[in-house]
């Protein structure tokens, strides 16, 4: 992607990102890990805690921010202690695009090309490719040809 306006005017950082507004959400590192364990099936915070060895303040901290923010949501499966699952909001599902490109990213480049995991269709079990297509001529787009321009959120 690049950062050019159709005049080809650089972008400043004063003007509003998306980029910036996600990364405030769910860009440091347990975040993303948290939310990778909770897209596998890892719902439970002593299951989450075991699988990625976070401190439980900061798992605390992270689920608690996730759930405030609607992209988790908080479902009480057991009475005496009172204990919660965390499942996925449709804003949290909305981030698997973003987490399947990160790794993809480090399949190539972190792990030389040789993935530890691969991403499967479960009907056919065929690995995935992530591609950008354009839905008015339904061609993929390569990253030296995607432009930006002011959207409807642009406060001028």
């Amino acid at each position: 992607m690049t950062l050019e306006a159709d005049t080809h005017e650089t972008v400043t950082q004063a003007e509003p990102c998306s980029i910036e507004a996600t990364l405030d959400l769910v860009g440091d590192r347990w975040t993303l890990l948290i939310m990778r364990d909770i897209f596998r099936g890892v719902h439970r915070f002593s299951q989450l805690h075991d699988d990625l060895g976070i401190a439980k303040n900061l798992l605390t901290d992270r689920l608690t921010r996730l759930v405030e923010h609607d992209i988790l949501h908080k479902v009480q499966y057991q009475d005496r202690p009172r204990r919660f699952e965390y499942r996925l909001t449709p804003k949290g599902t909305d981030l698997s695009p973003a987490l399947v490109a990160l790794m993809g990213w480090g399949d190539r480049w972190a792990a030389d090309g040789q993935p530890p995991t691969l991403l499967v269709h479960d009907v056919c079990v065929t690995p995935l490719e992530q591609v950008l297509l354009c839905p008015a001529c339904d061609e993929t787009v390569q990253p030296s040809h995607i432009r930006s321009r002011p959207g409807p959120g642009r406060q001028e």
